[in-house]
């Protein structure tokens, strides 16, 4: 139930308000109160101990919309530690503004000389929800060291919502491989120690969703598109796969990773977890071969570069995460991650694609029968990534 506040409350209206806040509640049973304080200008300690008797007779009360010098008030007096207050989201407009980036979910403005805004592109339930979580966990990973960009504050922009961050004056590493593909040794060795450093930094408990978990999600939904059994023996390996409580960045590749002033920064955090490699890994193999399998120049649109750049960068990769040129072992662990790359890449087809086009069923056949195949040899996921984390699985 939601309560317009108006105007002043003070000593000489908060009776008024708190009779007409309980006529509107009688009869309601036990409402979830939302106290909408788009139009209030000023709260007294009068007004504050109406909401204080309310929050007491229905302790689900909660202040949105609240402005900066309101929420002043209810913070120094203590009311943002007993309930939910929440501050009026600053209104920007983005007509006439460069877009400077886009992507599946997101459109990115320039909306002064070294801040942007990103936007959501469509209706999404979840869309306010999603920006909170992703200017969190980029405020996250730049306290526990991770070279990104700076995120500010979550924004109204018209009937959506956005996320502002500083402008990067930067290049990103796909741009790098189509202007200057003589660099390609450069940007992997970069790349690979860039999340290597990701890879080794310790999550508090809590604060990050396991990718594990997404995975077997993925793998769940899939059971019954696999030939007989191999559903459940790869739901089966993928559990036996260590948890790690060390960062995922989980959407890395080259047009998430920029060069600014000549440091080296990570970018689109929304998908940040934690887990084991082997998860990442997979995630960049479909971005470099897997989504591209059946028509390389898809990986073209994507990035920007070649395909044969683009599998020559994936092949680099991991001889340099892995830190060897034996084809065996290379081989091996490839193997690994190619089984939890094509089991994403199918529920994603099944999942995203609005029709049953030609091209659908043909892609979804073609990694089906690359995964069933790997199923037929492939008995362990684990891998011993040399770090001393090849512990039993939990």
């Amino acid at each position: 139930m939601t309560y317009a506040l108006t105007g002043r409350i003070d000593s000489l209206n908060a009776p008024e308000v708190e009779k007409n806040l309980l006529a509107a509640i009688e009869g309601e049973g036990d409402p979830h109160i939302v106290l909408d304080a788009a139009d209030l200008a000023y709260i007294s300690s009068a007004g504050l101990r109406v909401i204080l008797r309310l929050k007491k007779a229905y302790p689900d009360t909660s202040v949105v919309n609240v402005s900066s010098e309101v929420y002043e008030i209810f913070e120094m007096t203590g009311f943002t530690e007993m309930m939910p207050v929440e501050r009026a989201y600053r209104k920007i407009s983005v007509d006439g503004c460069e877009i400077i980036g886009e992507g599946y979910k997101g459109r990115v403005y320039r909306i002064g000389p070294d801040m942007v805004v990103k936007v959501c592109k469509f209706d999404d339930p979840n869309e306010l929800e999603s920006i909170r979580h992703e200017r969190e966990v980029a405020r996250l990973a730049l306290i526990l060291g991770v070279p990104t960009a700076i995120s500010y504050d979550v924004v109204r922009v018209g009937d959506r919502y956005g996320s502002v961050f500083e402008l990067l004056d930067a290049r990103s590493f796909a741009k790098i491989l189509i202007e200057e593909p003589e660099r390609l040794d450069w940007c992997v060795r970069e790349t690979v120690d860039l999340i290597k450093k990701v890879h080794a930094i310790e999550v508090p408990a809590g604060k990050l969703p396991s990718i594990k978990e997404s995975a077997l999600r993925h793998i769940r939904r899939i059971r019954d598109i696999l030939p007989e059994g191999l559903g459940d023996k790869l739901i089966r390996m993928a559990e036996d796969i260590p948890e790690r409580g060390t960062m995922i960045h989980g959407d890395y590749h080259t047009k998430n990773i920029v060069l600014s002033n000549g440091e080296v920064l990570l970018i689109d955090m929304d998908t940040l977890s934690v887990g084991d490699p082997l998860f990442e890994l997979a995630q960049m193999y479909s971005s470099y071969v897997g989504f591209s399998e059946r028509d390389p120049e898809v990986v073209r649109a994507f990035q920007g570069y070649s395909p044969e750049i683009a599998r020559a960068f994936w092949h680099k990769s991991l001889a340099a995460y892995l830190g060897t040129d034996d084809p065996e072992r290379l081989c091996a662990v490839e193997e690994k991650i190619r089984c939890i790359a094509y089991a994403d890449l199918i529920d994603w087809n099944v999942r995203k694609t609005s029709a049953e086009s030609e091209t659908d069923v043909a892609t979804r056949a073609l990694w089906t029968s690359r995964l069933t195949e790997l199923l037929g040899h492939v008995d362990d996921l684990r891998v011993d990534w040399g770090d001393g984390r090849e512990a039993d699985a939990t």
